[in-house]
């Protein structure tokens, strides 16, 4: 009978004690130098790093995680290079072009015009002058040419390095061609193995799902 109070006291015990724990609040904390770490303020003066100063320099050659370095500068001689030499570094697909057209609407075309005819919204309201269409012999805008412009911006156009990935400016890249040869009467470039490949693997699967039809 005694083992039997002293049981149902310690249950009480310990539901009562788990059921005043609040999740919301941590629990006790033995050590805290374990969990807690030091904080140091922002430009703040300590010992402990070089020459004193809490903000440092990053590390030399060191890039952020995923950015690629453009290594072409920006002059009227970078831009000449990058137009006659700089190539586009992804394949021409209608996957690529889609994404380069969704990303051109939100970035380029409230000043170039969704047709790449320089009458975007914001030219037409007189806001923004003098934006060219994509088919100016003058300009012969070329792969290169267009990404140059994108990363470091030209005239009244700035960068969007920071907005966009490499990616994502080679796709931009593949919608722009695609506006020029519209303008120009051509048609786009798509490139054929790519294409190739892909009626390839589609009759590959259609054969696999005729195969398996029959062996049922």
């Amino acid at each position: 009978m005694k083992n039997t109070i002293k049981i149902l006291a310690a249950a009480v015990v310990m539901i009562s004690v788990v059921s005043c724990q609040k999740d919301s609040k941590p629990n006790y904390q033995y050590m805290p130098n374990m969990y807690e770490p030091v904080s140091y303020e922002a430009y703040g003066e300590y010992g402990v790093f070089p020459g004193g100063q809490e903000a440092m320099l990053p590390a030399e050659g060191s890039i952020p995680r995923g950015w690629m370095p453009y290594e072409i500068e920006n002059s009227n001689v970078g831009y000449q290079f990058a137009k006659d030499s700089l190539k586009n570094a992804i394949r021409y697909t209608k996957e690529n072009e889609e994404a380069g057209k969704e990303l051109y609407n939100i970035y380029c075309a409230i000043c170039h015009g969704e047709k790449g005819d320089g009458k975007g919204t914001l030219v037409k309201r007189e806001k923004i002058l003098g934006v060219p269409s994509y088919d100016d012999v003058g300009r012969a805008i070329t792969e290169g040419s267009i990404y140059h412009v994108m990363y470091y911006g030209i005239n009244s156009m700035g960068s969007y390095a920071s907005q966009t990935s490499e990616h994502e400016r080679w796709q931009i890249v593949q919608y722009v061609q695609k506006l020029k040869a519209d303008l120009e009467g051509k048609t786009p470039r798509i490139d054929t193995d790519v294409v190739v490949a892909e009626t390839k693997l589609e009759g590959e699967h259609h054969e696999s799902t005729e195969d398996h039809s029959n062996a049922h």
